[in-house]
Formats: structure tokens, sequence, C-alpha cells
């Protein structure tokens, strides 16, 4: 089994930075995809940035802004958001998918989501 335990969630002033941390645990090999979505009330939940190891990719909405990272030796990944407007405000869930354990794979893993309110 994998769990994703997110951290790092917060109330800050509009303009200001915060950093999400989401590690996974259990029995894990490898994990090809390791992502940020949110979650705004009223709304569908969005994918903020995700990496592969094909690469990046950003909502447009957070393109210059956030900055997502991965540290494979500790099965982390990290969301580094600068710049925080109000609109950003949300539940942000971490996301791994196909997570292999060395003899079979985990899809679609999320984590407990975590509050980031930007203030105006």
């Amino acid at each position: 089994q994998v769990q994703l335990v997110e951290s790092g969630g917060g109330l800050v002033q509009a303009g200001g930075s915060l950093r999400l941390s989401c590690a996974a645990s259990g029995s894990i090999f490898r994990i090809n995809f390791m992502g940020w979505y949110r979650q705004a009330p009223g709304k569908q939940r969005e994918l903020v940035a995700a990496v592969t190891s094909g690469g990046y990719t950003y909502a447009d909405s957070v393109k210059g802004r956030f900055t997502i990272s991965r540290d494979n030796a500790k099965n982390t990944v990290y969301l580094q958001m600068n710049i925080l407007k109000p609109e950003d405000t949300a539940v942000y869930y971490c996301n791994a998918d196909q997570v292999y354990s060395g003899s079979y794979y985990f899809y679609d893993v999320w984590g407990q989501g975590t509050q980031v309110t930007v203030s105006s």
C-alpha cells in the first residue's frame, strides 16, 4: 500500500510564498507521475503542476510563480508557490500515479489535502 502525506499549507498574504511537501510511503520502487492538484469551493479539481521522467507541466495560471520539484531518494514532491494571489486559495492535493512496488503498480493515489488561503 502507498500513502501520501502533505504538509506546508497555511494562511499567507497576497504576494507571499508557501512551500508544500508531499511524502510517499510504503512499498515503492519507482513513481512515474507526481503532481499537485487544487480545488477551490464550488470549482472542479484542477491540475496545478506535475513532474514525470518526461518533464514538467504547469497550469497557465501558475506559470512563472510556482515550481514543482521532486526528490526521488525521498519519494517526495514539493511545490514552491511564490507571488501568491487570492485566487490561489484552495485545498491542494498531492497525487501519485503508476507507483511501482517492484512487483505491481498502484494507480491514482491521493493525499488528504492541505488548505492554502491567500488573503488580499
